[in-house]
C-alpha cells in the first residue's frame, strides 16, 4: 500500500472513530489522571496532548481554532465572529466603535482578528516574535507558561494603543490569567484607559485564579470584563508534571524501525519522505500595500480591501487545484493564522471539495496515533523565516494520514526562503504525505518599505557629557554622565505615594524619585563593616571581569555604565585596566529605565564619538535579568530606527547570580556594600528620570545631583577601599580570568526560573515585584515598600543591613531552604497606603 493510499485508510479509520464517541482527551486523562469539568461543551472544544514543557506538561488542544487540528475554516471563523458579537453586545455601539483588539502570538493571533471583525470598525494588531526592521517597539509582554515566552508590540501607528476607548485582549486559552494581567499592567502604566474586556474560547482557571481578575481591576482602577465560549476547570492530581514528561520520554523514544510521522517527541529525527507528491506555486495577486495580518495593525479599511480581494484569489487557487481533489488543507504558517483561514473560508464557498484549515506552529507536542489523543500525526521541518531566535524545528499537527488530495501552504515572502524550498522543507515534508501541494505567498507587509528609512529629526549637535564636580562627586576624569541635570525640580515622593501610585497603573518608576535614605549611626557602621570584609573580594571580581573584557570584547573598550548602579563599578574597572596594563579608559553612565528602553540620545552621542564596537555595557549585578532583555530589545529598536550596528548587548557585570550574562567577575550572589546606600555611594547623583514633560525628544534623560549630601558621601571612600586592594588581588584575579575563560559561560537564566516560582508560590503573579539578589533586596528596602524578605536558611554577614532594615521597617524575614540567591526581597504585592496583607487589606502590625 503507497503512504497516500495508508493515509486514506487512516481517515476512514478516524472518521469511524471519531462516530463512536472517542474523547481526543481521554488517553492523556486516564494515564494521567487529568480531569476536564465544567461545561457539556468543554469536551467537544478541546482535546488533550503532552509536551516537553518544565513548567507544564499537559497541552489543550483546541479542536476549533484551526491551530493544531484541521477544522472547517467556517467553524473556525464562526467562532471568532460569535465571540466578538458578544464582546459587541456588551459593550454597545458606541463604545465597540472606540475599541481596539489585542491578539496574542502566535496562536490566537487569527482569532484575534476574526474577534475583531465581529466587533465590527474595530482596529486590530497582534503581539509577534518577529522583529521587524525599521519599526520599533510600542511595548512587549512575557508569557510564563509558553515555551517562548517574549512578545513584542509593533504598531504602524504608535497612537494605535494610545486612545482611551476599550482594549480588547484576545487568547485562545484563559488558564491562569497571568499573561493577560501582566500585559494589561504593562500596557496600563503607559496607556492607561477605563475598560478591559478580555476574550478567550475557554476559561479554564482554577477557583484560586477565578478572583483575581476582579481584585486586578481593583488594584488599577479599571473595569476589566471576561468573555469566553465555555469555561471549566482543568484538575492535575499531585505529581502530574513528573508523571507527564515521563510519559512524554517514554513515547518520544526514536523507534527502531525506518521512522515514521506516527509519533515521536519534539527532538525525533525527521522521517525521510516517502513517494513525493507534486509542489507548485499559485499566484494569489495580493491587494498592493494591504497588510499580511495584524502585526502592524488592521483597520477598517484594510478589512475592506481585503473583503473585495478574497473571491478572487480564491478562485485562483480553485483554479490550481486538480479537479478529483475531494478533501483540501489550507495550511497557514505560525502567527500568519487570519489571511490562511480567510482565504480557506472563500475557498470552501466556492469549491465543491471538503475544506480543512490549520497552522504550523513553533510549539514541540509529542504525537500519539491514538482516537484518544489529540496530536495523531506530525512533521517535523526546519525554521524557514530566519527566526530572531536562531534556527529550530518547526510542526505541522494531524495533516500527515489525514486523507488529504491536496494541500495549499500559506506563509509570508518573509518566510520563503531557500530554507522552505530544502529537500526537508516545509513543501517537501507535505509533498511525502499528500499527493498535490500549492505554494500560496502572501507579502510580509512593513511599514514605510517604500518610502525612504525613518531618520528622526535631531539637533545638530548632543550636548556633551555632565562631569564633576559640577554633576556629582566623581573626579571629572572618572566618569562623564550622559544626562541632564534636573537639580533644580522637585522629583521627590514618599515611598508609600509612589509605590501606590505605581501599582495603580497611574505612573511608572521612572518618572519620580523616592525621598534619600539618610542611614543611622548602626546602619553607617555595618556599612563600613561591610566594606571593610569585602574589599579584597570586590577587588577579585572588578579584576577579573575586567581582564574578560580587555581579553574578548576590546583591547581599549569603551566603557558605558548603567546609572546609577553601574557607576561605580565602570569606575573601578576603569582603574582596574590603568593599575594593571596603564589604559585611559573611556567611561560615561547613561540611563536605562525598565520598560522604556536605553537613552536612544545617548547611543547617538556614543556613535558620534565612539566605534560602537567598542562600547561595553556595565552593570554592578544581575537580578532576575530584566535589563538584560531590556537593553538587548532598545538595541534592536535603535539599530532599526537609526540604522546603527555594532552595539554589543551584552552587560559586563561584577556579580551575576541569576546567571544572565556571559560576562562576569563572579557568580556568587554577595554584598556589594555600593548597593547598601543610595546617591552617597554613587556620586551624589539620583536614580534616572524620563518623563514627559521634562525630557524632550533630543533631551538625555535626567537625574539629580544632591550637592546638600556632601557632607554624607562615602563615594570616594568606597572607591578608593576597593582599589587599595588591587596590588594584593593580582594573582587571585589572573587565575580567576584565566578559569572564566575557559569556563562554559553561557547564561542559564537560573534566576528568572527562580523568580517565576517564587512569584506564584507566594501568591504575588508579578515577576517585577520579586526582586532577587542582595543588592536588589536591598534596593527594596530602601526604594520601595517591601512586603518581606526570604533568606536564604544559613545566610551570615551579607544580609546583616538587610536584616537592619527589616527591622526599622517592620518587614519579616523568612528563611528558606534551597534558596537560589542569598535572599530576595518582596515588594507588597498589592499595595494601598496601610495595607500590609497579600491580599492588600489592611490589617494591624
Amino acid at each position: 500500500m503507497t503512504e497516500s493510499a495508508h493515509a486514506e485508510g487512516n481517515a476512514e479509520e478516524r472518521a469511524d472513530r471519531a462516530s463512536a464517541g472517542v474523547w481526543s482527551g481521554s488517553w492523556v486523562a486516564e494515564r494521567l489522571g487529568v480531569e476536564l469539568a465544567g461545561d457539556e461543551a468543554l469536551p467537544a472544544l478541546l482535546g488533550l496532548a503532552l509536551r516537553r514543557n518544565p513548567k507544564r506538561a499537559h497541552l489543550l488542544v483546541s479542536n476549533v481554532l484551526g491551530k493544531h487540528v484541521p477544522q472547517s475554516p467556517s467553524v473556525v471563523y464562526g467562532h471568532g465572529v460569535a465571540l466578538g458579537c458578544r464582546v459587541r453586545d456588551l459593550l454597545g455601539a458606541e463604545e465597540a466603535a472606540r475599541a481596539v483588539v489585542l491578539g496574542y502570538a502566535e496562536t490566537a493571533t487569527g482569532l484575534g482578528h476574526c474577534v475583531a471583525d465581529g466587533l465590527g470598525p474595530a482596529a486590530y494588531l497582534h503581539s509577534t516574535r518577529r522583529p521587524v526592521a525599521g519599526v520599533a517597539r510600542a511595548g512587549g509582554f512575557e508569557e510564563s507558561h509558553s515555551h517562548a515566552t517574549s512578545h513584542l508590540l509593533l504598531p504602524r501607528d504608535p497612537e494605535l494603543l494610545a486612545g482611551d476607548g476599550p482594549l480588547v485582549l484576545v487568547d485562545d486559552e484563559f488558564s491562569t490569567g497571568n499573561t493577560v494581567l501582566n500585559t494589561v499592567r504593562a500596557l496600563h502604566e503607559r496607556y492607561p484607559r477605563e475598560r478591559y474586556v478580555v476574550v478567550a474560547l475557554v476559561d479554564t482557571r482554577s477557583p484560586a485564579d477565578t478572583g483575581r481578575l476582579e481584585e486586578f481591576a481593583r488594584e488599577i482602577g479599571a473595569r476589566v470584563d471576561l468573555v469566553t465560549a465555555a469555561s471549566g476547570t482543568v484538575r492535575l492530581p499531585p505529581g502530574v508534571l513528573e508523571k507527564g514528561q515521563e510519559l512524554v520520554a517514554r513515547h518520544e523514544a526514536p523507534p527502531v524501525e525506518p521512522p515514521t510521522e506516527h509519533g515521536g517527541g519534539p527532538s525525533a529525527p525527521p522521517a525521510r519522505p516517502g513517494p513525493s507528491g507534486s509542489v507548485a506555486r499559485v499566484g494569489l495577486r495580493w491587494p498592493d500595500g494591504l497588510p499580511d495580518g495584524g502585526r502592524h495593525g488592521f483597520t477598517t479599511a484594510h478589512r475592506e480591501r481585503l473583503e473585495a480581494a478574497l473571491p478572487g484569489m480564491a478562485a485562483r487557487i480553485a483554479e490550481a487545484l486538480p479537479a478529483d481533489a475531494r478533501r483540501v488543507l489550507v495550511l497557514g504558517f505560525e502567527e500568519l493564522m487570519y489571511a490562511p483561514l480567510r482565504l480557506a473560508h472563500a475557498l470552501e464557498e466556492t469549491t465543491g471539495a471538503e475544506v480543512r484549515y490549520s497552522t504550523t506552529t513553533r510549539s514541540p507536542v509529542l504525537a500519539v496515533d491514538d482516537p484518544g489523543y489529540a496530536i495523531r500525526t506530525r512533521l517535523v521541518f526546519p525554521a524557514h523565516d530566519d527566526p530572531a531566535d536562531g534556527p529550530g524545528e518547526r510542526y505541522a499537527y494531524n495533516v500527515a494520514g489525514a486523507g488529504f488530495d491536496a494541500v495549499v501552504a500559506v506563509v509570508d515572502s518573509a518566510a520563503d526562503t531557500p530554507a522552505l524550498h530544502a529537500p526537508d522543507g516545509l513543501p517537501a515534508r507535505l509533498a511525502a504525505h499528500v499527493p498535490h501541494v500549492l505554494l500560496a505567498v502572501v507579502p510580509s507587509y512593513v511599514p514605510g518599505a517604500t518610502r525612504a528609512p525613518y531618520a528622526p529629526e535631531r539637533p545638530s549637535m548632543l550636548p556633551e557629557p555632565l562631569r564633576g564636580p559640577a554633576f556629582s562627586s566623581y573626579a571629572p576624569d572618572e566618569v562623564g554622565w550622559l544626562l541632564q541635570d534636573l537639580s533644580d525640580v522637585t522629583l521627590e515622593a514618599p515611598t508609600e505615594e509612589r509605590e501606590e501610585a505605581i501599582q495603580r497603573g497611574g505612573a511608572h518608576y521612572a518618572e519620580s524619585l523616592p525621598v534619600e535614605y539618610q542611614p543611622s549611626e548602626q546602619y553607617q557602621q555595618l556599612f563600613h563593616a561591610a566594606l571593610g570584609t569585602s574589599a579584597a573580594r570586590l577587588a577579585r571580581a572588578v579584576g577579573a571581569v575586567t581582564e574578560v573584557v580587555l581579553t574578548e570584547r576590546s583591547p581599549r573598550p569603551v566603557l558605558v555604565s548603567l546609572a546609577r548602579a553601574g557607576t561605580p563599578v565602570g569606575i573601578l574597572m576603569r582603574r582596574w585596566a590603568h593599575f594593571r596594563h596603564g589604559l585611559d579608559l573611556p567611561h560615561y553612565a547613561v540611563s536605562i529605565v525598565r520598560g522604556r528602553g536605553i537613552d536612544a540620545n545617548a547611543l547617538r552621542w556614543l556613535a558620534e564619538h565612539h566605534d560602537p564596537a567598542d562600547v561595553v555595557f556595565v552593570d554592578g549585578w544581575t537580578g532576575k535579568g530584566a535589563i538584560t532583555r531590556e537593553l538587548a530589545a532598545a538595541l534592536r529598536d535603535f539599530e532599526d530606527t537609526d540604522g546603527v550596528t555594532g552595539f554589543d548587548p551584552e552587560i559586563a557585570v561584577l556579580a551575576d547570580p541569576g546567571s544572565c550574562v556571559r560576562t562576569y567577575g563572579t557568580r556568587d550572589d554577595f554584598l556589594i556594600p555600593s548597593a547598601c546606600l543610595n546617591s552617597t555611594v554613587s556620586g551624589l547623583i539620583s536614580r534616572t528620570v524620563l518623563r514627559a514633560d521634562l525630557v524632550g525628544p533630543h533631551d538625555f534623560h535626567g537625574a539629580k545631583f544632591y550637592r546638600e549630601l556632601a557632607g554624607a558621601d562615602l563615594s570616594p571612600a568606597f572607591l578608593d577601599a576597593v582599589s587599595a586592594r588591587f596590588p594584593d588581588a593580582t594573582d587571585a584575579v589572573d587565575a580567576q580570568a584565566k578559569e572564566l575563560l575557559s569556563a562554559d559561560r553561557a547564561p542559564t537564566w537560573e534566576g528568572w526560573a527562580a523568580v517565576e516560582r517564587i512569584s506564584e508560590e507566594y501568591g504575588i503573579h508579578d515577576v517585577n515585584l520579586v526582586k532577587p539578589g542582595v543588592g536588589e533586596t536591598t534596593r527594596v528596602m530602601l526604594r520601595r515598600v517591601p512586603w518581606k524578605v526570604l533568606a536564604r536558611a544559613g545566610a551570615g554577614a551579607d544580609l546583616d543591613h538587610v536584616r537592619l532594615l527589616a527591622e526599622q521597617r517592620g518587614v519579616p524575614v523568612e528563611e528558606v531552604d534551597d534558596l537560589p540567591y542569598t535572599c530576595v526581597g518582596l515588594i507588597h504585592p498589592r499595595y494601598t497606603r496601610g495595607a500590609t496583607g497579600a491580599d492588600g487589606r489592611a490589617v494591624a502590625l
